[in-house]
């Protein structure tokens, strides 16, 4: 009998002791796509709900600017090299008059300084191309990693400006459950801990461990943010409810 209400005041104190908290599951990997550039979207490649892969197109700017400017650096081009060929056959020919004593060698000379400008100058355009090519990367914006977009802003025809968001870009492989804690409670959730948790939703329980412990970012509620990780089962996605007990 002794030993019965021994237990049974120890499963009272457990109770009693245990901590329970209502959480939501985040990306711990969330990004806010943006550009680099101003100006028109031209196409939009995703929709909310899409998944991408890293590399993958998500939108496109229109980039008047830089195809006139890639235009007239291929112009350049085409044009210097003509020039350097006529010189070089022009320079080889006075080369072989000058050997023969029929031509001046202040000639010959001013023909290979003509031809070495003309070198300095197609290593320019053909930089200014480069430089072009690498702008362009800028108008045409990729997904930095695998994910779903959950949100997009931006459709055909409205202005992308940088620094403003176009689209969200969620990784559903890297969350976690975050949690709100009391300060007068934060001793009993140490870095590490094994916590118990329940999604209600789709009928899962687990195991999780403390990753991280956040000041909370409103000073009057006195919270800490907790992030717990779990290893993600396929039917678990960000902005689910979830329960968490922590003795």
């Amino acid at each position: 009998m002794k030993k019965i209400i021994t237990l049974a005041i120890l499963s009272l104190v457990t109770y009693a002791n245990a901590l329970e908290f209502s959480g939501t599951v985040i990306s711990d990997n969330e990004k806010y796509i943006t550009s680099r550039n101003m100006g028109y979207v031209k196409n939009v490649y995703v929709r909310e709900g899409s998944y991408v892969k890293t590399g993958d197109s998500l939108y496109d700017i229109e980039a008047e600017d830089m195809s006139q400017k890639k235009n007239q650096a291929n112009l350049q081009i085409s044009m210097y090299e003509t020039q350097m060929n006529f010189v070089k056959m022009n320079y080889e020919r006075h080369q072989r008059l000058y050997e023969k004593g029929l031509v001046a060698k202040v000639q010959v000379e001013q023909l290979e300084m003509n031809y070495k400008n003309l070198q300095d100058m197609l290593a320019i355009a053909k930089s200014q191309s480069k430089e072009v090519d690498n702008q362009n990367k800028y108008f045409s914006i990729k997904a930095p990693n695998s994910g779903i977009i959950t949100k997009r802003m931006l459709k055909v025809g409205e202005m992308a400006i940088p620094g403003m968001p176009a689209m969200v870009l969620t990784d559903i492989n890297d969350i976690k459950i975050q949690i709100e804690v009391n300060e007068s409670d934060l001793e009993k959730v140490k870095l590490g801990k094994k916590i118990l948790f329940e999604i209600p939703s789709v009928a899962y329980a687990g195991t999780g461990i403390v990753k991280s412990i956040v000041p909370s970012l409103n000073p009057l509620t006195h919270t800490f943010i907790i992030k717990i990780g779990f290893k993600k089962p396929s039917k678990v996605y960000p902005g689910m409810y979830a329960k968490i007990n922590i003795n």
